[in-house]
């Protein structure tokens, strides 16, 4: 009868250990990187519901300096946690008149891929309209 070792199987000891060593990173990289998309896809729906709330805090404002102001203050403070720099909130529709729309752009750079080490600019912006309250705050 011939010994295991003639048979060839004690040539493959220690493979799965080799398997491991070598997998082991691949697939902590991997998880890393959906852990950062997925911080990209959260930064995108926070910005919109960001450009949401301050196309409706500016709409309801008597006067375009107050809505502007108010639009900033609510989208900072939604984006807080998300944006790893400032805020933009910018009016892109014209005017301010009764029974107009109120367009504003909020934009930031979420934090995303530079937790992997990746220095890829990830800005976003998201865009929202709400019409001008014609029962707008009188004070």
């Amino acid at each position: 009868m011939r010994s295991l070792r003639q048979r060839g199987f004690g040539d493959d000891r220690g493979l799965s250990t080799v398997e491991v060593v070598i997998l082991a990173p691949v697939m902590i990289l991997f998880i890393l990187v959906l852990v950062a998309f997925g911080q990209l896809v959260e930064g995108r729906g926070a910005l919109d519901g960001a450009a949401r709330d301050a196309a409706r805090a500016g709409s309801i404002q008597k006067d375009h300096g107050t809505a502007m102001a108010e639009a900033r203050k609510v989208a900072e403070s939604d984006l807080a946690d998300v944006c790893s720099g400032p805020v933009s909130v910018v009016q892109t529709s014209q005017g301010f008149a009764p029974d107009t729309i109120f367009t504003v752009e909020v934009s930031c750079q979420v934090r995303g891929l530079a937790m992997l080490g990746l220095n890829v600019p990830t800005t976003l912006s998201a865009s929202f309209s709400s019409p001008l309250d014609p029962f707008r705050r009188s004070a």
